[in-house]
């Protein structure tokens, strides 16, 4: 199984003194948008009042800048530890045994905007760039990324995905046709049966379920056996069809 999850725009600071290595992260054969994006960013923070147009930063927000200006040499640690926010801080990575985390390693990616997918102990920088913002110099992040996202997803003929990433992030590379997978919905239910989209506990649920899946580290080759180990781990999904499944929060 292989799961996608979306970043964060809430980041941790520091990390390792390695800088990052482009080509050494997961999907090396994205290193050429990699490299384009970094570059991008690089030469946008030159300009401290244009890039805080295009990344729409207040007056508050302008050492984004400089992290930004320093990308290629900044230090570095896990996108599982760099990320923060809701659906981070419900996974916890930091406090998952080491067999969890070696489970994320294998079966993580995580789909940012200036590197596309990324694997969950792949070190990256901290950064500042959402998968809608147009980034002057370089092709709409849409335009850049989505069709060698999914070939390179296609690529690692995974039996079966799990996809937790927000619409935006899906639009940057998704599923291939060809690849089963479910997109995630976290709902909750009325007492009168009816089935509402939810949005703060969105991210927590997801975030508890990666969690528990790490703990577990369950074989997963399809939704039906998805749905087995979620119902037996005392979780509610539903396999709705269209190639979606609701989570009960």
């Amino acid at each position: 199984m292989l799961i996608l999850l979306p970043p964060s725009e809430t980041k941790r600071a520091g990390g390792s003194r390695r800088p990052l290595d482009a080509a050494g992260l997961a999907l090396p054969q994205l290193t050429a948008q990699r490299e384009a994006v970094i570059a991008a960013l690089v030469g946008l923070s030159a300009d401290a009042d244009e890039a805080a147009r295009v990344l729409k930063l207040g007056p508050t927000q302008r050492g984004e800048i400089a992290v930004n200006a320093a990308l290629r040499e900044a230090p570095t640690m896990p996108a599982i530890d760099r990320y923060t926010g809701v659906l981070y801080d419900a996974l916890d990575a930091a406090s998952v045994s080491a067999a969890g985390r070696r489970w994320l390693g294998a079966h993580v990616l995580v789909h940012s905007a200036p590197f596309g997918p990324v694997g969950a102990l792949d070190a990256i920088p901290a950064y500042r760039l959402g998968a809608a913002t147009s980034v002057p110099g370089i092709a709409p992040l849409r335009r850049l990324w989505a069709q060698g996202v999914s070939a390179a997803i296609e690529g690692l003929d995974p039996r079966f995905v799990l996809d937790l990433r927000s619409e935006a992030y899906v639009g940057l590379g998704p599923v291939p046709a060809g690849t089963a997978s479910r997109y995630v919905r976290v709902v909750s239910e009325a007492p009168d049966g009816a089935v509402r989209a939810l949005n703060h506990f969105n991210k927590h649920a997801k975030g508890a379920l990666v969690r528990r899946l790490a703990e577990d580290r369950p074989r997963i080759g399809s939704a039906a056996a998805f749905v087995r180990w979620a119902d037996a781990a005392g979780l509610r999904v539903r396999d709705i069809g269209g190639g979606e499944l609701q989570l009960f929060a």
